[in-house]
């Protein structure tokens, strides 16, 4: 690993967070100046594993409090569900929030739910490596309102990980809500809680997924769908390990992990998302690829490990900068044109992606490799 990425990685994070905790996506494309939920978590979760507790706890600080200040917009929402009456976006709660913590004006598809169950982890994970005792009150009530809102929304089809498909369901999706709703239920025992709602939840989740989800003894891209992988079915034990849908030994994981590396894996050893992914062409995304590194460190793969590194860390610009994604060979390279003229070049620098390359670093500094 490259400790001046490492150091570069940090300091890059640390400039794109906001001074109430929220972390920019990508501070250098319009289209991302915004902090979403999930990138977020995943951001403070690298910075906890680096010792950087302080940026991390002012990201939940200010996650919580998000969710908290729309909590009667939550319980009208809630309310609707219970009543069987049909929801509108304005009733949803976003998924993404300006760095001075105001709702995006533009159309935007807002209504996922992965992110909802990607910070429950977080919280939990956050309390774990800074040896909190007890959910400060606002994080506390944030994680109430997003217990009883999942419980309530889940089996409704939203937008997934990448921003589309809102007609379906997406197992990865599922597998983070799984994750946060487990999660959480421990730091609900260990706070005095009852975490009855979150760990039924999370089991009907994980059968639903289970039952529903799986094609030829492998996860699918969405309920019900096609005979297709998506990259962020890793989501189903790495990051959120003890907490995952599955475990890394799991044959259903197995399988997954060997149809994401016949379909998945590009020319240059980076992987996509999807088969049929067309933005910016369908490159090779550097987060992913810092996933199935994580995969491969839990289980014993120290080479395969070794290569994701590799690859990320030979994605850098001049300045240390990582990308979205490397779109020197894409699946699709017809539609690179497009998205060039439309939203210009490929994000970057990209803090999830600096985030995941710091996540699968510690993880092997863990290992000592």
């Amino acid at each position: 690993m490259s400790m001046t990425l490492i150091t570069q990685s940090i300091a890059i994070i640390k400039a794109g967070q906001g001074a109430n905790g929220a972390y920019v996506a990508c501070p250098a494309y319009a289209t991302y100046n915004y902090c979403w939920f999930r990138d977020g978590t995943f951001i403070a979760v690298a910075m906890d594993r680096w010792q950087e507790h302080e940026s991390a706890r002012r990201f939940y600080d200010w996650a919580t409090s998000m969710v908290v200040t729309r909590a009667e917009a939550i319980e009208r929402c809630m309310e609707q569900v219970a009543q069987g009456r049909e929801l509108h976006p304005a009733d949803l709660l976003h998924t993404r929030y300006t760095l001075d913590g105001q709702q995006g004006n533009e159309d935007w598809p807002n209504f996922q739910l992965d992110g909802f169950g990607t910070l429950l982890w977080g919280l939990r994970r956050h309390m774990q490596l800074t040896a909190m005792s007890t959910m400060p009150l606002v994080w506390a009530r944030a994680a109430d309102l997003l217990v009883r809102y999942l419980a309530a929304l889940w089996r409704r089809p939203n937008y997934d990980c990448w921003e589309e498909f809102p007609d379906q369901i997406a197992v990865s999706t599922l597998s983070a809500l799984y994750a946060g709703l487990h999660a959480i239920a421990t730091a609900f025992v260990v706070d005095g809680r009852d975490a009855t709602l979150a760990l039924d939840t999370a089991q009907q989740i994980k059968a639903f997924a289970l039952t529903s989800g799986v094609c030829d003894g492998h996860l699918i891209k969405q309920i019900n769908g096609d005979d297709v992988v998506d990259a962020s079915l890793l989501w189903a034990c790495v990051p959120f390990q003890e907490h995952g849908l599955l475990q890394c030994s799991d044959p259903v994981m197995q399988a997954t992990v060997a149809r994401i590396e016949h379909d998945l894996v590009g020319k240059h050893g980076g992987v996509h998302r999807y088969a049929k992914d067309t933005f910016y062409g369908g490159g090779e995304w550097v987060l992913l690829t810092a996933l199935l590194g994580e995969y491969y460190a839990a289980v014993g793969d120290f080479a395969g490990a070794q290569r994701c590194l590799i690859f990320a860390e030979a994605a850098t610009n001049a300045q240390s900068q990582l990308p979205e994604q490397v779109s020197s060979a894409p699946l699709h390279p017809e539609y690179v044109e497009q998205w060039l003229a439309l939203w210009g070049p490929v994000a970057c620098p990209l803090l999830w992606s600096h985030a995941a390359y710091l996540s699968l670093s510690a993880q092997m500094r863990a290992l000592e490799l």
